[in-house]
Order: structure tokens, then C-alpha cells, then sequence
């Protein structure tokens, strides 16, 4: 492989990410984490997952990609791709451990063979939930590098957990 990008997420126990466009949960630290983790980084999103955001804006202080099937689509301040191939080009303009893929569930699952670390908030919960990230757990070129303490919001608890791919 010869990208080696981040993949950044947060995952219930059942590795769900989000239901109706939206996170299932919003945790403070987690944002504060996924902020020092992607500012001044080059962020990879789909559309759905930039419209997801407040104002449907582009993340500030970050490079945004967005990749679409739609070829029409535009946003200001921000790359729009439209294939695969088209992503990896654009992509090759930054240093790889810059590049952080955050979702949503399609983006991952396409992207994730070109990661090789992985930012997973794991939330000890269950959600009702539409959409989900690949079990890194029953994969096993991909172990667990790191690991927080366990954190509490409020009576949630979670971890802050990093894969690498083997």
C-alpha cells in the first residue's frame, strides 16, 4: 500500500458511529481530542458528512476533501473529488500522516485499506443506530497500539483507543 493515511472515529460497542446523519453522542473530550488531532491536517470527508457539520461548513483550520459522486457539487473552501482515483491524486499533495479520513460510514469502509492507524473513541454504550464502522477488533491485521484510561461523561464511559494496522 502506498498510503498510509489516519482514520479518525467515534464508536459505540457495537461499532456504530451515527444514526440520521447526525453522531450519536457528542462528548467534549472527544471533540477537543478530534480538534488538537486534525487541525492544521488535511481532513476527508463525504458529503454527507460535510453537510453533518454546523451551517454545512468546511471544518476551519484544516484542509477539507470531500468526495461525492455528485459532479455538480461545489463548496467554498473546500476540494470536491469525485472517485476514488481522483482522492488518491489529490491526496498525494500531502505528507500522509496529515491525512485523516472522518467519515461517514462509506468513506471509512472505502478508505480504510489506506489507513494504517486508527483514532477510535470507543463509548461503552449502545445506540439505535444506521450506520456503523468495520469491527477493528475482528480484523486481525489491525491491534490495538495504545489505550486511554477508561474516561466518564456524565454516566458514560469511554476510551480513547489506537489501531495499527500490522
Amino acid at each position: 500500500m502506498d498510503y498510509e493515511m489516519n482514520i479518525i472515529v467515534a464508536v459505540d460497542k457495537n461499532w456504530a458511529i451515527g444514526k440520521d446523519n447526525n453522531l450519536l453522542v457528542s462528548i467534549p473530550a472527544d471533540m477537543k481530542m478530534f480538534r488538537q488531532e486534525t487541525t492544521g491536517k488535511v481532513v476527508v470527508m463525504g458529503r454527507k458528512t460535510l453537510e453533518s457539520f454546523p451551517g454545512g461548513q468546511p471544518l476551519k483550520n484544516r484542509t477539507n476533501i470531500v468526495l461525492t459522486g455528485n459532479p455538480d457539487y461545489k463548496v467554498k473552501d473546500a476540494v470536491v473529488v469525485h472517485s476514488l482515483g481522483e482522492l488518491l491524486q489529490e491526496l498525494k499533495k500531502y505528507p500522509s500522516e496529515d491525512v485523516y479520513c472522518i467519515g461517514g460510514d462509506s468513506v471509512y469502509k472505502l478508505l480504510l485499506p489506506y489507513c494504517n492507524t486508527a483514532h477510535v473513541t470507543k463509548i461503552d454504550f449502545a445506540y439505535e443506530a444506521d450506520s456503523y464502522f468495520p469491527n477493528l477488533d475482528e480484523m486481525p491485521e489491525w491491534h490495538i497500539s495504545a489505550s486511554s484510561e477508561e474516561q466518564t461523561y456524565f454516566d458514560l464511559e469511554y476510551a480513547f483507543v489506537r489501531y495499527e494496522r500490522q
